[in-house]
């Protein structure tokens, strides 16, 4: 089992910057691809960013490419969402994840069996 626990959440004006963290705990997720998605009110979980098992290789959303860094730090089975130039939109609730399947960079939460809590960003314009 893999228990997964985000951080670093918050509010933040519109061009700020804000790094997530993800630190798992349980089984150990170096061999894993991990994922970041985000939730905004009253809309569907979508996808932000993807890392796969050994850190060399990522993949974004358009919305966020060129301001969102995603990183892992196997040593200390972390995973960091770096976000720089916020924007309002950017505002939701934000889950890592770790997934169990082949795909190196799932895009699809459907794709990922471990899911944290949750932080919550706020971007005020």
């Amino acid at each position: 089992q893999v228990r997964l626990v985000e951080s670093g959440g918050g509010l933040v004006q519109a061009g700020g910057s804000l790094r997530l963290s993800c630190e798992a705990s349980g089984r150990p997720i170096h061999n894993y691809p991990m994922g970041w998605f985000r939730q905004a009110p009253g809309k569907e979980r979508e996808f932000v960013a993807a890392i796969n098992w050994s850190g060399d290789t990522t993949y974004y959303a358009d919305s966020v490419k060129g301001r969102f860094t995603i990183s892992r730090e196997k040593a200390d089975n972390t995973m960091y969402l770096q976000m720089n130039r916020l924007k309002p939109e950017d505002s939701g609730v934000f889950y890592c994840a770790a997934s169990l399947g082949v795909s190196p960079l799932p895009t699809s939460e459907y794709r990922y069996n471990y899911w944290g809590q949750g932080t919550q960003v706020t971007v005020s314009s």
